[in-house]
């Protein structure tokens, strides 16, 4: 499999009994640890120039990149749910943040890290945080949410489709549409060829894609979905991050996570230092690398742990 700019090995544990994760764990065991997390459809290929950047001594202060494929995503096992399927999996909110514990309970994980998230990832990241916030020191935050859509948003029809229609789940499975077209659609600047193929390569067949579609079903928009309590916990919880140092890097371009998600971000973290962009997408991170990049590292290395 060619994968430009991801020259990473990476590792696995078993977050459950039969299901295998894989996770990158980059830079100095010594370093400060920085915990990235991707959404849907991406993996962990989202974070890789931020993974070279901060991880190399060479470069400066090196740190210790820990970045794990969702069940279901990336290098990851793909299991299926249907009922009385072994080893199974529910794709759910609670399990993901479940499976975020696991692993860094099982790399040792207790002291201060990072939150670096985007899409997905942070309502896992905050929702491993309710009950890790002394952990929590500084964050990086990337066109993503940690509570429910605003009320000004209305929900993107993309998604409905997704969420709700058997037609939306049969073109995700069947054609990868989701992927694919988050590939064209989640950025400004047209990915070469062979980053849009690495970001698709996981999905490559009716049965791995199941994690592409059930983020999707998973999306809480009232009391009686299954992520709703959680996500109504981060949005509640939010605010008491906010004297923690916090960078926001945002695509203002991005259909889904746009102004009306920066503005719950500004308003809840009023002291973040924010970096938005008319002329990028969703994929941030593949948009403004250039600027982002040492951005970033600058923000890192001016709040120690």
């Amino acid at each position: 499999m060619n994968l430009p700019g991801y020259p990473f090995t990476p590792q696995k544990f078993q977050v459950r009994p039969g299901l295998t994760m894989s996770y990158l764990d980059e830079g100095p065991r010594d370093g400060e640890v920085v915990v990235m997390l991707h959404g849907n459809p991406s993996w962990s290929y989202y974070w890789r120039k931020l993974v070279s950047g901060l991880s190399d001594p060479a470069s400066g202060k090196g740190y210790r990149c820990i970045v794990p494929d969702h069940i279901g995503m990336g290098f990851s096992d793909k299991p299926d749910d249907a009922p009385g399927l072994l080893p199974g999996y529910d794709y759910t909110l609670q399990s993901r943040v479940d499976d975020l514990a696991a692993l860094l309970d099982h790399l040792g994980i207790t002291g201060p890290v990072t939150l670096a998230v985007h899409d997905w990832g942070g309502m896992i990241g905050f929702g491993w945080a309710l009950s890790h916030a002394a952990q929590v020191r500084r964050l990086v935050i990337t066109n993503t949410a940690a509570f429910p859509l605003p009320a000004a948003k209305p929900m993107p029809w993309q998604l409905s489709l997704g969420r709700d229609s058997r037609f939306g789940a049969f073109i995700i499975r069947a054609f990868n549409a989701f992927s694919s077209g988050a590939s064209y659609l989640g950025v400004e600047t047209r990915m070469p060829a062979d980053i849009r193929r690495a970001y698709v390569s996981p999905y490559d067949s009716w049965a791995n894609r199941i994690s592409t579609l059930r983020f999707m079903q998973d999306i809480p928009l009232g009391p009686g979905d299954k992520a709703w309590a959680l996500v109504e916990a981060t949005g509640r919880r939010l605010p008491d991050f906010a004297d923690r140092p916090a960078f926001i890097g945002w695509g203002l371009r991005d259909f889904v996570f746009d102004k009306h998600f920066l503005a719950g971000f500004r308003a809840a973290l009023p002291r973040a230092e924010v970096h938005a962009y008319e002329d990028a997408g969703h994929y941030v991170l593949e948009d403004k690398a250039a600027e982002l990049m040492p951005l970033i590292r600058e923000f890192l290395d001016r709040h120690p742990l």
